[in-house]
């Protein structure tokens, strides 16, 4: 079997044993991460009524000037800033985290730390 499918798949394992436990609802929607070779995304998802309320990714133009790479630190941090932001602008205080699979360490804990910082409580 190839490593990177092999990696993948572990990741889904884990994915799947954390979305056991992990519930959104109105009170406490769920904060979801996912992170692509090129890429960073966040969605904080009401999972009761199956609505994603409020999303940043580096795709998005306000999120992605002045980056000179899309998937590192300093991205992430960028992608939790903003998500942290925008989460308080829809008065959304409390959230999950849902790492999805990735390890908590390096760029998923900046992208969660600078959450925090912006105010979210989880």
């Amino acid at each position: 079997m190839d490593k990177n499918i092999r990696k993948q798949n572990s990741r889904i394992r884990r994915k799947n044993r954390g979305r056991k436990r992990v519930q959104g609802s109105s009170d406490r929607p769920r904060l979801c991460i996912y992170r692509s070779n090129a890429h960073w995304y966040a969605q904080i998802i009401d999972d009761r009524t199956a609505r994603v309320l409020v999303s940043a990714s580096t795709r998005q133009a306000e999120v992605k000037k002045d980056l000179k790479s899309c998937n590192n630190l300093e991205a992430a941090r960028k992608v939790g800033g903003a998500i942290g932001v925008r989460a308080i602008e829809a008065s959304i205080l409390q959230v999950v985290f849902d790492k999805n699979g990735f390890h908590y360490h390096g760029r998923v804990k900046g992208l969660a730390d600078a959450a925090r910082e912006a105010g979210l409580k989880f």
